[in-house]
């Protein structure tokens, strides 16, 4: 590739990264909606299946949301009856998000969703940590103070 093919839009890498963020998400959506949940719900479920409770803060920091987008959703899963939100023990100013008892037994219905997205997209186990490590490097090099 030299420069002046640089700005042809098949090779624009957040092109790319949009397209394939919004195909992957729409091909999750038909497998979570048998879940009765939407793809940034199975994002907050998965952090609470691996530990919870968690404050509203620390689900933010995991899930690179803000507040401002996590709390109507946090109301919606509350609401299905999925999680509970209480003040944090000790912290009177912070919110505590637990899993209810349907909360935890949807994640033995989800333990299918990986495979069922790996025949899907019609990918490898190994292929996906391999598009996995790609993507956190992408994130992290976002994250990181620009030099310049």
């Amino acid at each position: 590739m030299n420069q002046a093919e640089d700005l042809l839009l098949e090779h624009q890498l957040c092109f790319a990264l949009s397209v394939a963020s919004r195909s992957v998400v729409g091909a999750y959506r038909p497998v979570l909606e048998e879940l009765g949940i939407t793809h940034p719900q199975y994002l907050v479920l998965l952090a609470l299946w691996e530990g919870s409770p968690r404050t509203v803060r620390n689900l933010g920091d995991t899930l690179l949301m803000d507040p401002a987008t996590l709390s109507p959703m946090l109301k919606r899963l509350e609401s299905a009856g999925l999680v509970s939100r209480n003040r944090a023990p000790g912290n009177d100013r912070a919110l505590a998000v637990d899993l209810t008892d349907a909360g935890r037994a949807l994640r033995d219905k989800a333990v299918d969703v990986p495979g069922a997205m790996m025949e899907r997209l019609q990918l490898t186990r190994d292929q996906v940590l391999e598009l996995n490590a790609t993507m956190r490097r992408l994130i992290q090099a976002t994250q990181e103070p620009q030099q310049g």
